[in-house]
């Protein structure tokens, strides 16, 4: 009898215990309408669930409406929004998958019309975006509080944990990074401050688990590298639980991929860090995924693109590596093909 073990292996995020290491990436699906789900998101999350996915990410969940990266993104700036995201969270959890929802703020990078665009400092993402409005005061205090009323929607969602988007250039990551925040005043100083604003703002505010997505890199010489992104972090240890971890978005640069290409930075901060960290980037295989699972690279690997191609790739991998794996009772009979 095969057994459950490395990729197919329990582990926890802080109390959290997941039955696998697969998570499922969030990604876009430019489906919503001023941020409701529909039978999109209905269908396209409860199929990785089917699937054994052991933690589902949802795609980001804007914390105001002005924060939304497309007019199609998921919203929780409204009370309203909360019901349907119920709904999905609790057939998930039906089929054993843990759930989590990403929050987070477009800043810079937001495509919105009539609406301003948020940053650290009055500068284009590209000339194909609008020219920012450079935050004061008020608006990061309003930002704050837009995080804080998300997490606490989230948890009456239903969902175990949060995952805060401080990756790919959008609000969080442009403060994080020299080459967008080129401020004067404490958020400039510690690029890192308004990051643990709110990680500290939602940790006083809910018990869930709460997740941070990195780029660990800005592909630019004058940008972050592993080692700047553990500095900023390293103070923020007790904010936060787990690491997931990916690169670049801050300005366009070239980026040479292959499968696990931003492997190397999950480890590097992994072991800076020592927290709980996820990594990836275009894996496919399973064999590979196993392997980094073994070697304790990463404790657990992101899938994005395999699994918008196969939402079953947990059923497929189990039975290529000869491990044991949960499959719901309808579908039993693909072990006998």
């Amino acid at each position: 009898m095969p057994k459950k073990t490395l990729l197919f292996s329990p582990w926890k995020i802080k109390d959290l215990e997941i039955k696998n290491r697969v998570v499922m990436a969030p990604m876009d699906q430019y489906s919503a309408q001023n941020g409701y789900v529909n039978d999109w998101h209905t269908h396209h999350y409860i199929a990785r669930a089917i699937g054994q996915v052991g933690l589902i990410i949802f795609e980001v969940a804007a914390v105001s409406a002005n924060g939304r990266i497309d007019p199609g993104d998921l919203g929780i700036y409204e009370q309203e929004h909360v019901e349907g995201l119920a709904q999905i969270v609790q057939e998930c959890h039906k089929h054993g998958s843990k759930v989590a929802l990403q929050i987070g703020h477009a800043g810079r990078k937001g495509v919105l019309k009539d609406t301003p665009l948020l940053a650290p400092c009055a500068l284009r993402f590209s000339e194909q975006y609008a020219m920012p409005k450079e935050m004061d005061t008020q608006d990061i205090k309003q930002v704050i509080l837009g995080f804080k009323q998300a997490g606490l929607r989230a948890k009456q969602a239903g969902f175990d944990a949060i995952e805060i988007h401080a990756a790919h250039g959008y609000l969080l990551s442009s403060f994080l990074s020299p080459l967008s925040n080129q401020r004067s005043d404490v958020y400039g100083k510690n690029r890192a401050l308004l990051l643990q604003e709110i990680l500290q703002t939602l940790r006083e505010a809910i018990d869930l688990p709460l997740l941070v997505r990195i780029s660990a890199t800005d592909y630019h010489k004058e940008g972050n590298t592993p080692q700047t992104i553990a500095q900023l972090l390293e103070p923020l240890s007790s904010l936060y639980d787990a690491l997931d971890v990916s690169s670049g978005g801050v300005l366009e640069a070239p980026i040479k991929t292959y499968p696990g290409y931003q492997i190397p930075y999950a480890d590097y901060l992994k072991e800076a860090l020592g927290k709980p960290t996820i990594g990836g980037g275009l894996l496919e295989e399973p064999k590979m995924a196993q392997k980094l699972i073994a070697s304790q690279v990463v404790d657990a690997i992101y899938l994005a693109r395999a699994l918008l191609k196969n939402p079953f790739w947990c059923f497929n991998a189990a039975l290529s590596l000869g491990q044991e794996i949960d499959i719901p009772k309808p579908y039993a009979r693909m072990v006998h093909l």
